[in-house]
């Protein structure tokens, strides 16, 4: 259910059950055969106020979102499912160290989606007794339920995510292959990692190809040639052939007719004249 670390004391007030631990928070409330479950996450940071409605509030800020109480039913059913036989939810939804946790088989999504992940059997009382399959099939409908919400309120999960807060457009980087690994992440947050991991290999055709999941050194090298990534033979274009040398004029084929030798060339009138030095 919550972290098994050192337990608070449980609050009731009226119709209010706060479920309090080191790493989780949780509230039942409602009543009139309504009992719903809810997840409480508090920010408190100093020097940091926050805008509710037309005030500014400083301080620490609740947010208490409803979730679905079969994600902390879960441990529960899997551990009496080790034993492989038919139970009572009463005798499996049981923690010596959280006797509060029998709430849970109070709220009104319990007891009706409880088919879910386990397989019933009705007699003078309904036993249940948990399954793997029913499992990873109730929590694939989760993650493509969570993915419907994700592209539906345009949020980026892809490379681009960073930019995308300052660019008013969908970003075609995000494929449904990014979508479903970061609403397996967002689900993975309140299952184990056992659960989590036989998950991922339930979506591992949607998530992961075969070439990630090969290890480099195994890879087999491609038969095709290697191309470059730029084209060098812009270089033998018109543009970059050598140009034919320009023709001479009358005057300049005349000077090439004139017999030089023992001329001195230009260049020697303007070079450095060494000075005999006096004995």
């Amino acid at each position: 259910m919550a972290s098994k670390k050192k337990r608070t004391p449980n609050v009731q007030n009226d119709s209010w059950v706060v479920i309090a631990a080191a790493a989780s928070l949780y509230m039942l409330s409602g009543g009139g055969g309504n009992l719903q479950l809810y997840e409480v996450k508090a920010f408190e940071e100093d020097f940091r106020s926050w805008f509710v409605g037309q005030t500014v509030q400083r301080g620490r800020l609740l947010f208490v979102t409803q979730m679905d109480p079969l994600f902390l039913m879960l441990p529960y059913l899997i551990k009496s499912g080790k034993e492989g036989k038919f139970q009572r939810l009463d005798q499996m939804v049981m923690d010596e160290e959280f006797p509060a946790c029998s709430g849970l088989l109070s709220c009104t999504r319990s007891l009706a989606s409880m088919h879910h992940i386990a397989d019933e059997k009705v007699g003078s009382h309904k036993f249940h007794r948990y399954s793997q399959e029913k499992t990873m099939a109730w929590l694939k409908k989760k993650v493509e339920k969570t993915v419907l919400v994700l592209k539906k309120k345009n949020i980026s999960v892809g490379e681009g995510v960073k930019s995308s807060s300052y660019i008013r457009v969908k970003l075609e980087s995000d494929s449904s292959k990014d979508y479903l690994g970061y609403a397996h992440g967002l689900i993975s947050e309140y299952i184990n990692k056992d659960l989590s991991k036989d998950l991922r290999h339930h979506l591992l055709p949607e998530l992961t190809s075969p070439k990630e999941t090969e290890p480099a050194s195994k890879r087999k090298l491609s038969d095709k040639p290697v191309e470059a990534l730029d084209d060098y033979t812009k270089f033998n274009s018109g543009d970059f052939a050598r140009k034919p040398p320009k023709k001479m004029t009358a005057a300049q084929k005349n000077l090439a007719k004139v017999d030089k030798s023992g001329m001195k060339t230009m260049s020697s009138f303007f070079s450095l004249k060494v000075k005999a030095e006096k004995k």
